[in-house]
């Protein structure tokens, strides 16, 4: 070339030093070569586009799957990708070796790879030599090492013996791939079939139960720990002639059977067959054994994990009681979801106790602790309970009693005991079908909540006392209140509101919203609230809350039909009615705060912002004024009742005082006898009722928008 012409256009240098160029898209699922690549691909040297199907075609099977390997590895170390490939005929000869150098790209959007590349002859090793026995890739090493890690991960993420074995025959090795795959245990003096790949089940029939003392490689391997390499039919016919017939009929042509050893002990054999010759080169041998080695570690991993959530499941199903008969007069459900991962049996349960009385106990807790300790602490406590309960004994009796019985077993079993104090928290509900009304203690366990028959929700403050084994002598106050017509009751663990990374103030408001929005029946309602907070069933599922298994989950509830709007179907007709009961005791003034934030959620869609805060002023003053001037509790009753606009609110307060309030005239720097005088000015009806023994006072006021059709006769 003279200087000042032009270069020559790259497509003539290429094929000028016989060197073609292919583009493969795994997009699009099309190679694309130019006429001297397709020359060197045993086609007309014209540019042609090919599918992978056919381009595979024209590669060696085992190179094919050694460019897939190679390929990630230069992407993942961004480095060119060199390989040499087989070129193969229709019959299946080789008609010459060609090398491939590329630079291959991933789009991490659509998961796909693009390579550019060319193809260039070169001389095939002469057949018996080192140099031909030797692998075909460029960089076999490197091809192995990514192998490994690959195949480490795969298998060290397979969570049962099914996943295992799955990971297993999908691997590729570098160099030869086998087509048949299998994995043999050992039951007593028996060796069985655990799984296999490559075969069909009916042809494992006569390895799937054969003693270890036959002339079988498998049989071997798991009697003397070490591997066995057949190269040939011949070589296996020669040393195993009483079980080569069993083998004959497959078509393999090379074999290796490895030992898979665990904590030193041989558990089993795999076995990788080869429908083509395999010199089990030392470099093979140990991609083999390290395999081998990974893979019993994964299937021990696996076995014990499975052992343990059985055992788990068996366990946690042995100590869960079934709902029983229904109760005439209401409906139950119950949900129950262990925490995930080896023993994590936990200590949470419910219970439902027929009583003497006819009526009927649903029972809720949680043991300390996510072990077997807690497991077992949490079936003698449920037990407790139902002794005592079926003895025919109040609520806070129950629990009295069962706190006496799991300190005893926590605190006087020794100094082993000493050293691992464990408490519960429960919650007790006694439940009277034909009236609704329910009898609640509580020890330490998060409040009940209700779904009013309107869909309002809101957690029901309840006494308390400490949680069960702390206190031999604690007490568990009762507090009384009835479930209406339409409504529905909660009870439910912690696990249920703090799963997912939440607190108990962020997973209150999940929930609210659940059952706020569901339509549907009782079953349903636990089915949503289980699936709304409990999330991926995987810890491998990635999300917002990934790992949502930290905790157990127990969940109670129970509705009371009839008349009255029950949410998924309506049984009669009736105005709807939001209510809420709340006592405050003498030495509970803090729960003053109580019924003023409780308060607020019954009127959360009142449409007078004013009107509500008037309502809590009113409520804190009249509580007030009965811790204040009377030796009694008082008993809040508020009640909003009509639909849409123009409801009315009506608020009562008793006690048990003789004394009827009357209104002062207090001085200005007085600090009391402003309370009646604050009612007049802020509601719009009020009055003092004589109840016998004790008295109430009582307000109203009439939501704006309507004209307060419906208010109370009682008004004077």
């Amino acid at each position: 070339m003279r200087t000042g012409e032009p270069l020559p256009s790259v497509e003539d240098v290429l094929a000028a030093l016989a060197t073609g160029l292919w583009h493969w898209d795994t997009d699009t699922g099309l190679v694309t070569v130019d006429a001297e690549a397709a020359r060197l691909l045993g086609l007309p040297a014209e540019p042609a586009t090919l599918t992978e199907a056919q381009t595979r075609a024209r590669f060696h099977p085992v190179d094919w799957n050694e460019i897939t390997g190679v390929v990630r590895l230069a992407v993942a170390e961004g480095t060119l990708a060199e390989v040499r490939i087989r070129i193969m005929d229709g019959d299946g000869n080789i008609l010459r070796v060609v090398r491939s150098r590329s630079k291959p790209t991933f789009d991490p959007e659509r998961h796909t790879y693009e390579l550019i590349g060319t193809l260039q002859e070169v001389t095939e090793p002469t057949p018996g030599t080192a140099a031909g026995r030797s692998a075909v890739t460029g960089d076999w090493r490197r091809s192995r090492e990514a192998f490994l890690l690959d195949a480490g991960r795969a298998l060290a993420e397979a969570r049962s013996t099914a996943e295992v074995l799955r990971v297993a025959g999908a691997l590729s090795m570098p160099g030869f791939s086998p087509d048949g795959l299998v994995v043999f245990g050992v039951e007593g003096d028996w060796l069985t079939v655990t799984g296999q790949h490559g075969h069909t089940p009916a042809d494992m029939g006569p390895f799937s139960n054969m003693p270890l003392a036959t002339d079988y490689p498998a049989a071997e391997v798991v009697r003397t720990g070490r591997a066995v390499y057949l190269s040939s039919p011949e070589e296996y016919r020669d040393r195993y002639p009483a079980t080569w017939p069993l083998a004959r009929h497959f078509g393999r042509r090379s074999w290796a059977f490895l030992p898979l050893t665990a904590g030193g002990r041989t558990m089993g054999a795999w076995m990788a067959a080869f429908t083509y010759p395999v010199a089990f080169t030392p470099d093979e041998r140990a991609v083999l054994t390290t395999v081998a080695r990974m893979l019993a570690q994964a299937l021990s991993r696996a076995g014990a994990a499975e052992s343990a959530r059985e055992l788990t499941e068996g366990l946690q199903r042995s100590m869960l009681p079934s709902l029983g008969p229904e109760v005439p007069g209401m409906r139950v459900a119950a949900r129950y979801i262990p925490t995930g991962g080896g023993l994590q049996v936990g200590g949470d349960w419910y219970d439902m106790i027929p009583l003497p009385s006819g009526r009927f106990a649903l029972v809720i807790g949680d043991v300390q602790g996510h072990d077997v300790r807690a497991a077992g602490l949490m079936g003698q406590l449920r037990i407790a309970l139902r002794a005592y309960a079926s003895e025919g004994h109040r609520p806070d009796a129950v629990l009295t009693r069962a706190s006496r019985f799991l300190h005893g077993l926590t605190q006087d079993a020794g100094e082993d005991a000493l050293t691992d104090l464990r408490f519960a928290t429960c919650l007790y509900v006694e439940a009277d079908p034909p009236t609704g009304r329910l009898e609640i203690a509580r020890a330490g366990h998060p409040d009940p909540v209700i779904r009013m028959t309107d869909g309002t929700v809101m957690t029901r403050p309840t006494a308390g006392g400490l949680p069960l084994g702390l206190d031999p002598d604690a007490d568990y106050p009762t507090t009384r209140f009835t479930l209406e017509p339409g409504e529905t009751l909660m009870l439910c663990t912690d696990g249920l509101i703090e799963t997912g990374g939440h607190d108990m103030e962020s997973g209150w408001r999940r929930l609210r919203a659940i059952l706020e929005d569901h339509e549907g029946d009782l079953e349903s309602l636990a089915d949503a609230l289980v699936q709304g907070v409990h999330g991926p069933s995987s810890h491998h599922t990635t999300g917002p809350l990934a790992d949502r298994r930290e905790d157990d989950i127990a969940l109670l509830l129970l509705c009371r039909p009839g008349e009255g709007r029950e949410r998924g179907g309506t049984v009669a007709v009736r105005p709807a009615v939001r209510r809420t009961l709340l006592s405050v005791a003498q030495d509970e003034p803090e729960r003053i705060a109580e019924a003023r934030q409780h308060l607020r959620g019954l009127l959360h869609d009142w449409a007078s912002a004013e009107q509500v805060d008037s309502a809590v002023l009113l409520v804190s003053e009249m509580v007030t004024n009965v811790l204040v001037h009377t030796d009694a509790d008082a008993l809040l009753l508020a009640e909003v009742m009509g639909e849409g606009t123009g409801r009315r609110l009506r608020v009562e307060v008793f006690d048990t005082g003789d004394d009827l309030p009357h209104k002062r005239r207090p001085g200005e720097l007085a600090s009391s006898g402003r309370g009646l005088m604050l009612i007049e000015l802020l509601a719009d009806g009020w009055g003092v009722d004589p109840r016998g023994e004790g008295k109430s006072i009582w307000f109203e006021l009439y939501e704006p928008g309507g004209s307060g059709a419906g208010a109370s006769e009682e008004v004077a």
